[in-house]
């Protein structure tokens, strides 16, 4: 690796009105008000005082080449001039999760290029983190969209700082979803460790991210998946989190980590049944901080991704990870601005706008200390829902852990 000069700047925000123009139906899920309300709930705490947001240009075909069939970049292009063929459905366009909207090509492309605006300037080290929260596209597949994305941000992003000086590359995805469109980039690429937490696939889609899918040939190991089963709360999955993650990104070494933040685990997301609470979302951003400060000179770039609660969940969670990246974490517990509440209420008259940035969601967790190592407390259902993370930490490190050098069976690894 070629080591970029030591920056100074603790953080970078990527950001574009132009992001609001990735925009689908009005019945679809994923709204661009989410990024809208997030930057402007910053704004009001005062966590971007001072701070010039990089506005990044769009990406070019080559950057999505990277990644994508020329056919089906071509497709994109055409389907946002007009109504789909049947040959465009077959890229996945047009379809109730994908619907064609105009200028599409453009504004996926611009979510591509606000994330590479961020490996860009980590690499040549302006800054050691940087965040796009309008990245996190981590669904497109080479030659189709897939589950709301369009081009593959955080695989060209990945795959541009492989070409420039980066050999050792830690992706985590915390995602509600299985970050699969990732893993398949680079399944078979020693060079990029690929680490999912994620509902469990036999109860969502994509209905992948086993934990026997471990990576191809010389990757073997280099594909980690936890899936954790519908109800999961915080403590449950901070715990999961902790007892695989920080051993997996040890014991590879990235240069870099790249994390995708989708905030769909909210137990208030519509589309998924996890349990989390921003409290505990907040803590894996912290967290996933944490590891590229230990483990990558503080290397780090984050971006968006899923998270349907518009109004109520992803602008605080957001906007926690926003502070995480420049090194002014909000306390739980700060109230919500009243002129943001005020914005809200006009745009979404039917949501109850939060109060705090906090859900007083409980983020104490007991640490995985090997299979049946930690005696049981709680009432039945505690005790069930333990029993059951604990299934699928082992199941993981089993799969895992012995094809990266590490003790499936250690906590200490």
């Amino acid at each position: 690796m070629v080591t970029p000069p030591r920056s100074t700047e603790p953080g970078t925000v990527v950001w574009t009105e132009r992001f609001l123009g990735y925009t689908w139906t009005p019945e679809h899920p994923m709204k661009p008000a989410r990024l809208k309300f997030t930057m402007s709930l910053a704004e009001s705490l005062g966590v971007l005082d001072g701070v010039e947001r990089l506005s990044p240009e769009s990406a070019t075909e080559t950057d999505l080449l990277r990644v994508h069939s020329g056919a089906y970049i071509e497709a994109v292009r055409r389907v946002g001039d007009g109504p789909p063929t049947p040959e465009d459905t077959a890229y996945g366009l047009g379809t109730a999760d994908n619907p064609v909207f105009p200028h599409m090509h453009e504004a996926a492309s611009v979510i591509v290029g606000g994330t590479l605006a961020a490996a860009r300037e980590i690499a040549a080290g302006r800054t050691r983190r940087a965040v796009s929260i309008g990245g996190g596209m981590h669904h497109a597949m080479p030659d189709s969209a897939a589950g709301f994305c369009v081009y593959n941000d955080a695989a060209i992003a990945i795959s541009w700082l492989l070409d420039h000086g980066f050999d050792r590359i830690a992706y985590l995805d915390v995602d509600v979803h299985h970050g699969d469109g990732v893993q398949r980039a680079f399944y078979a690429d020693p060079r990029v460790l690929t680490v999912s937490l994620h509902q469990h696939p036999a109860t969502l889609w994509p209905n992948t991210g086993w934990p026997t899918e471990t990576g191809h040939g010389a990757a073997e190991g280099t594909s980690i998946n936890l899936p954790l089963l519908p109800g999961t709360r915080d403590a449950q999955w901070l715990r999961a989190f902790h007892a695989v993650v920080p051993g997996a990104v040890a014991a590879f070494r990235p240069q870099i980590i790249v994390s995708q933040c989708g905030v769909d685990t909210h137990r208030e997301d519509p589309l998924a049944d996890l349990e989390l609470t921003v409290d505990g979302q907040r803590a894996a951003f912290l967290a996933m901080r944490e590891l590229a400060d230990r483990h990558a000179e503080g290397r780090w770039l984050a971006v968006g991704g899923g998270g349907y609660g518009v109004v109520r969940v992803v602008p605080r969670a957001w906007t926690h990870l926003i502070a995480a990246a420049l090194d002014r974490p909000l306390p739980p517990e700060t109230p919500v601005p009243a002129d943001w509440i005020d914005q809200v209420r006009a745009a979404s008259p039917r949501v109850q706008p939060p109060a705090s940035m906090s859900d007083g969601g409980d983020t104490a967790y007991r640490p995985w200390d090997g299979p049946g190592g930690t005696p049981e407390i709680g009432d039945a259902g505690q005790i069930r829902a333990q029993r059951a993370v604990d299934t699928a930490i082992t199941a993981t490190r089993r799969a895992s852990f012995g094809l990266l050098g590490l003790d499936p069976e250690d906590p200490r690894d």
